[in-house]
């Protein structure tokens, strides 16, 4: 695989079994019920915009990026859109697939008026704090705030 043959294109409802495989050996546990959900969500919807893709090598999946558009939700005044799942195959990490799922969903945003992403990263992943940081995303003005219970 090199950096040429990875091609990105919008995800589809039968990209589930691939993405299910990649979370799987990144995780080495099933999210099964999450990304049923997820996708449930996504292509279900009558009001679905499309905003997350996957990146192919030769036609096999090897990467996924998830993002969702929110306009008006939690007081935000602006579209903005979110990246909640981002996954690349343990075996094609670190050979820039990361990054085209990124251009493309950044390219798309543009396309649709969205100038504001948001991410949340837990503090202790620092590969995937290194890749955020490196793809220009820095710490935002908004707080995440929690409560255990």
């Amino acid at each position: 695989m090199t950096e040429d043959t990875i091609t990105i294109r919008l995800m589809t409802a039968n990209d589930l079994d691939a993405i299910l495989k990649i979370d799987a050996k990144i995780l080495n546990s099933s999210r099964l019920e999450y990304y049923q959900f997820k996708f449930e969500r996504l292509f279900s919807s009558s009001d679905y915009l499309p905003t997350s893709f996957v990146a192919e090598d030769n036609g096999t999946v090897v990467g996924f990026l998830m993002g969702e558009l929110y306009v008006g939700q939690f007081g935000i005044l602006q579209e903005v859109a979110s990246i909640d799942t981002i996954g690349v195959d343990p075996s094609c990490q670190l050979k820039g697939v990361g990054k085209k799922l990124m251009n493309a969903f950044i390219d798309h945003l543009r396309q649709i008026g969205v100038n504001k992403i948001n991410t949340l990263v837990d503090w202790n992943d620092a590969g995937l704090i290194k890749f955020f940081s490196a793809n220009q995303f820095s710490p935002s003005r908004t707080i995440n705030l929690e409560r255990n219970i």
